[in-house]
């Protein structure tokens, strides 16, 4: 007996035949929620409807899509016209959709933003409450799956951006009966350990798949979450209550774990630039204080010490000329005063006054010759102390030790390489000087 073998193609289409066959699946009426809903780039919609036990794939193409007068989206519950047939490609069934309208919105949409209203009453989702996350973390936990794309996706990027993080994963159901639950358990066995970010979330999924992420206990134990938590849950457009109670939502796992951690490399970066900016301003406090140096030696005075000597010696002839002239002012002053009282009619004409004022002008004299005197002292005490403080600044005065200055033409001679044999030198000494010729140099 020959036995016939169809090909998976050659099957399918004669499945595809036979549904098509049938009339009652050329224009079929469904009511269902829509889930796993996806808007091509062409305009076409692909998506799943559901009821309490089942679900099928649905396709809705541009020509038809158009026609409708709402955006659908997941949770949505609508009433749909269409045909059912195989996709050879695949050898599922789904059905083609011509015609779509809504049927009001799904219990899990309702429950989802009835949660959402009542969390964020109660300020769950206030940015106060929101804790910042550090940058330089040392060590992270991860609440997902144990397995699947999530925790690759996680630890690789992490490992790959800043591998010295240890990380330690609090694996949980996070999709299906005691979801919410392992969640919660593990957030809060997460707070015993010494953790500075918790990432906390799964891939994407239909809203059912992600459900566990919009229950109240699991918002509840992000809130009371010490260590700060970053929700990554499902794709970027998947939001769940999770997301606005965490401290910072990531658009998907691979994100969370990027906004987690910085990049090494950008680090290094970052350092090499320190260290640039840092040597330059070494370099420049060098350059300056190198240039302050440079200054205090070339100063006049340290090159010419007896400039000092001879503006001091100046400044004090100065001083005693002005001495003079103020103690000569003061003596003609008094001078004259005495003049007058000894030209005076009174003291000419009657004798008592005459015994009066002689008595006084006796009187004034010592006065003014006290006066006299204690200016003189005066004048001398602040001259000594000028002249001793010339002395301390003399710098011959070290001449007196043992030490000698040498002397071509009036400049000072520093070093032997500024002389010469025959040179006529001059050789000064505290008492006295000396010329001598140079007759070798040693």
């Amino acid at each position: 007996m020959d036995i016939k073998y169809y090909t998976i193609t050659a099957l399918n289409r004669a499945i595809k035949n036979m549904f098509d066959s049938k009339p009652e699946l050329n224009r079929v009426y469904i009511k269902g929620e829509i889930s796993n809903f996806k808007h091509h780039t062409r305009g076409h919609l692909y998506f799943t409807l559901k009821d309490e036990n089942s679900r099928i794939a649905a396709v809705m193409f541009s020509s038809a899509a158009s026609k409708m007068n709402f955006e659908p989206e997941d949770g949505m519950k609508v009433l749909v016209c269409g045909r059912v047939t195989v996709y050879e490609a695949t050898g599922g069934y789904q059905i083609y959709v011509e015609q779509m309208d809504m049927d009001g919105i799904g219990n899990l949409y309702l429950e989802y933003e009835k949660l959402k209203k009542k969390l964020e009453e109660q300020g769950l989702f206030k940015l106060e409450h929101k804790r910042k996350i550090p940058k330089f973390p040392k060590k992270i936990g991860i609440i997902t799956a144990p397995t699947g794309a999530a925790i690759r996706d996680i630890l690789s990027t992490i490992k790959r951006r800043y591998p010295i993080c240890e990380t330690i994963l609090f694996p949980a159901l996070v999709q299906g009966v005691g979801a919410k639950e392992s969640i919660v358990a593990q957030l809060n066995k997460a707070q015993e350990f010494d953790l500075d970010v918790i990432i906390c979330g799964r891939g994407g999924g239909s809203i059912e798949d992600l459900w566990a992420f919009n229950e109240e206990i699991v918002a509840q134990a992000i809130y009371d979450s010490k260590i700060p938590v970053i929700s990554a849950v499902g794709h970027e457009i998947d939001f769940t209550i999770a997301d606005f109670v965490a401290d910072l939502r990531a658009p998907t796992p691979t994100g969370a774990a990027e906004m987690a951690v910085p990049n090494l490399v950008d680090i290094k970066t970052l350092i090499n630039q320190y260290i640039i900016r840092l040597n330059e301003n070494i370099k420049t406090i060098i350059n300056f204080n190198s240039k302050r140096i440079a200054n205090v030696k070339n100063a006049y005075v340290l090159k010419n010490p007896l400039a000092l000597y001879e503006v001091k010696e100046q400044k004090l002839d100065n001083y005693i000329d002005s001495l003079n002239k103020f103690v000569i002012t003061i003596i003609k002053n008094y001078q004259a005063r005495i003049d007058n009282i000894n030209h005076s009619y009174i003291l000419k004409k009657p004798l008592a006054a005459y015994e009066v004022k002689k008595e006084q002008i006796s009187g004034y004299q010592e006065i003014l010759k006290k006066i006299i005197i204690n200016k003189i002292q005066q004048s001398k005490h602040q001259y000594d102390l000028f002249i001793n403080k010339l002395e301390l600044l003399n710098p011959l005065n070290i001449l007196s030790k043992g030490y000698s200055l040498v002397t071509i033409n009036g400049a000072t001679i520093k070093s032997v390489k500024n002389l010469a044999e025959n040179d006529m030198i001059k050789i000064k000494m505290h008492d006295g000087s000396v010329k001598a010729i140079v007759k070798e140099i040693m």
